[in-house]
């Protein structure tokens, strides 16, 4: 039997006597202090005694605040901290026993043979206190830590006060828990509980927290030097800190005073002592970071931010904002983030390759896993900082004139995921999209063509005073950016080369509030006022300009709405949550991935291909008709991608989203503070830090083919010929085209051996997809010189 044990049954009938005694020194106490009328009628023990009898002796069960640990998605690297108070729960056998044995020493040397209620002590200071001499405490640590269970049990402020006031009754309050606590539980257990509760100043509560911020250590490695200070801290941590000028010398005295008592107790040797006493004193301490803004490197801050935010929007966790803040700053939980370490130092250094931190415009670059919404990263050329002390004066003149700094070099702003105050970026044509889709849904095969001219005009109406209006009228009528992307495409040509009067009257076809529910399908949030205004039913059928990508966005919408067609359709809810466990190590399952079918798998299969056009890539069911807008893209990756350029009016936003089977990449390039800038974006610079922050991400993977749809019908459509018209007046030729199921127009004149004034030929001539549009040539005959008939 260990030495432990026959202490306790040593003191059995101590134990009795104690209960005996206790509830008469109680009688006194409680009647002078609460029933003073018995006091005086000389019924002071009997009606005290009754008093005491009918106290509460259960500490109603709580939890502690806990810190709540972030943590990477390899589970091991630590992105930061979370807490009201610094504390951490850990088991007595990872307490070193030098520091339980300090403790002791320090508050309550007769720990092992009282029952909960040191009867000497209690009388003596009671004696003391009632003679008019200094107050004395005499509180074991039972006691003590009823006090703080009370405390951090309450469920309202007089309970607090109650708990904690210094008074006989809180005194005799605390006796009657100590007895009961002392029959329910073990001397270790007490210890272990007051341990993990007790404060020790410097934001330090628990045992955990001050071995980390005075000694940078575990509990269990604590020496005795350092456990005697520790345990001296306790009654006083505000008089007893090493940290203060006022703290120091009081701690080098009380440090003495714990290792006198650990010698008196026989825990240590004179000898130990004497070299405990050698040993330095920490006169610094070194707090932990709280929160996003102390991230353990500051490139992780976008992604701390952002997970943050998305925990205060699940109601899961409260049903406030401030409920789940509150929850995730005490919870103690253990939380496994999506984020991939290796990728988001990647983004961060590509970004820096390109831009500086103290550039006005942001390189915003977010990364996810398609299939499962996983936010892999979230990067940009800013320093995650609350201090924007030496912020440059914003962008923005209006602004500016009034002096208001800007989010450079410093911000905390969610300008990578949107949120609060940020709205987004327009995106450009990478919106056109959801035009495709919306088109591919509806049954319209890539190989539909449209004689795409220089500019289109549509039916959608604006002001006529509107640059975009047709000449005297108030129809939009939107252009390329250059003449030369005028002639007859097909949608994956169409898409590579990104013309401008391909997709908008497609998207008046299909209906461009069809096209805005695409974009909500897939996950677009028209976080402006003006953008959700538009996108609502009723207003969108008149969104000419939206396929052109005018409405705001961030790189972390388009990239999870990219990722999107690359899960064969599933549209998965952005999540920075790979696992949650609690304090009480179970799983909570919020987070997960959270995915529904938007489009079918072969719908987004055919929008793929066509979307591998811009990239450089080639397309499997069809033709792209040269280079793409960012044709360097599939040799720098080394994999099969796809994605999109995307350009607003006056290069005001440059983007590029670039995608594989793993990963999509969506970069923006903006102006933060002043997205209407009038300085020109470059995709000279984002491009490079997408496509090498995807390349670096797939380095060592194998190569994955995108599957091909199933029906490739969806991509190419039920292909019929066209009839042959060649040297058939315009008006025949039209009927019979019509006839076929096409869309006959006009084009330009070109020389040929047909009559002047008829058809020459048409585009495309052979075969074409029901519905599409079928350039007519006019003939203007044979040229002058050359032996031909006009």
């Amino acid at each position: 039997m260990s030495s432990w044990f026959r202490r306790r049954d040593h003191n059995i009938f101590t134990n009795a006597t104690s209960l005996l005694i206790c509830g008469l020194l109680a009688g006194v106490v409680v009647a002078a202090a609460v029933f003073p009328a018995a006091a005086a009628s000389g019924l002071t023990v009997e009606a005290g005694g009754k008093a005491f009898a009918a106290l509460p002796s259960q500490v109603k069960e709580f939890n502690s605040p806990q810190i709540t640990r972030i943590y990477a998605s390899d589970n091991k690297t630590q992105i930061a901290v979370m807490y009201d108070e610094f504390r951490s729960d850990v088991p007595l056998s990872q307490i070193a026993v030098t520091m339980q044995n300090a403790i002791i020493a320090a508050e309550d040397r007769g720990f092992y043979q009282h029952g909960g209620v040191d009867l000497k002590g209690t009388v003596r200071a009671f004696v003391n206190d009632s003679s008019g001499g200094d107050r004395q405490g005499a509180s074991t640590l039972a006691m003590q830590y009823v006090r703080m269970a009370l405390a951090y049990s309450a469920t309202n402020p007089q309970e607090v006060v109650a708990a904690t006031e210094d008074t006989p009754k809180r005194k005799v309050t605390e006796m009657k828990y100590a007895i009961q606590l002392e029959k329910q539980m073990s001397k270790q257990q007490i210890l272990e509980r007051y341990l993990n509760i007790a404060p020790f100043g410097n934001g330090a509560y628990g045992i955990y927290a001050a071995s980390q911020i005075y000694f940078h250590k575990n509990p269990k490695d604590l020496d005795i030097a350092q456990a005697a200070l520790l345990a001296g801290m306790v009654k006083a941590p505000t008089s007893f800190n090493p940290a203060t000028a006022s703290g120091y010398p009081q701690a080098v005295d009380r440090r003495h005073y714990v290792l006198d008592g650990m010698v008196t107790t026989g825990a240590i040797t004179k000898a130990q002592e004497d070299a405990a006493l050698k040993e330095a004193i920490p006169r610094t301490v070194r707090k932990v970071g709280n929160g996003c803004v102390s991230v353990n490197k500051n490139e992780w801050g976008f992604f701390c931010d952002y997970f943050t935010r998305w925990w205060n929007s699940q109601q899961a966790f409260g049903a406030t904002t401030y409920d789940r803040e509150q929850r995730l700053n005490d919870g103690g939980y253990r939380i496994v983030t999506t984020m991939d370490v290796k990728a988001t130092a990647s983004a961060y250094r590509r970004i820096n390759q390109q831009i500086k931190n103290s550039n006005k415009d942001a390189l915003m670059l977010a990364a996810v896993q398609p299939g499962t919404g996983q936010v892999l990263a979230l990067a940009a050329n800013r320093t995650f900082k609350l201090d924007d002390s030496k912020n440059h004066i914003s962008s923005n003149p209006a602004k500016a004139a009034r002096k208001i700094k800007g989010t450079y070099p410093s911000t905390t702003n969610p300008i990578v995921s949107g949120g609060g105050d940020v709205d987004g970026y327009q995106a450009g044509s990478t919106f056109k999209m959801f035009t495709m889709v919306t088109a591919l849904k509806q049954g319209i095969p890539l190989t539909k063509t449209i004689n795409a001219g220089v500019t289109a005009k549509t039916h959608y109406i604006v002001a006529p005073s509107s640059p975009a209006a047709c000449p005297g009228t108030h129809f939009y009528c939107p252009g390329n950016a250059g003449e030369s992307e005028a002639g007859v495409y097909n949608m994956w040509a169409a898409f590579g080369h990104s013309v401008n009067t391909y997709f908008v009257p497609l998207e008046e076809e299909v209906g461009a509030q069809n096209v805005v529910q695409t974009a909500k399908d897939f996950g677009i949030q028209f976080r402006a006022s003006n953008d959700a205004t538009l996108a609502e039913p009723g207003n969108a059928q008149q969104w000419g300009a939206f396929t052109l990508g005018v409405s705001e966005s961030t790189p972390l919408d388009l990239a999870n709405a990219y990722a999107t067609l690359a899960a064969d359709g599933k549209y998965c809810t952005p999540t920075p949550v790979k696992e949650i466990v609690d304090r009480d190590n179970e799983k909570i399952d919020v987070g997960s991935p959270d995915c529904r079918r938007v489009v079918s798998a072969d719908v987004a299969r055919a929008a793929l291909d066509a979307a591998r056009c811009p990239v450089g890539d080639s397309a499997q069911l069809g033709s792209c008709g040269g280079s793409g807008t960012a044709p360097q893209s599939r040799g720098e990756v080394g994999h099969p991608v796809f994605g999109k350029t995307g350009t607003t009016d006056s290069e005001k936003t440059a983007a590029l989203i670039l995608g594989t089977t793993s990963i999509v990449v969506a970069g923006y390039l903006a102006d933060p503070d002043w997205p209407q800038t009038n300085q020109h974006m470059s995709h000279s610079q984002v491009n490079p830090a997408v496509w090498n922050t995807v390349a670096d991400y797939m380095k060592g993977k194998p190569s994955v083919q995108f599957p091909k749809p199933g029906d490739t019908r969806v991509a190419v459509g039920d292909l019929v010929s066209v009839p042959s018209v060649s040297c058939t007046n315009v008006a025949d030729a039209t009927v019979e085209l019509k006839g076929a199921g096409f869309l006959p127009t006009t084009g330009g004149q070109v020389s040929s051996n047909c009559p002047a004034g008829t058809v020459a030929d048409t585009r495309p001539s052979d075969q074409a997809a029901k519905g599409s549009q079928i350039v007519m040539e006019i003939s203007k005959g044979t040229q002058p010189g050359n032996g031909k008939k006009r």
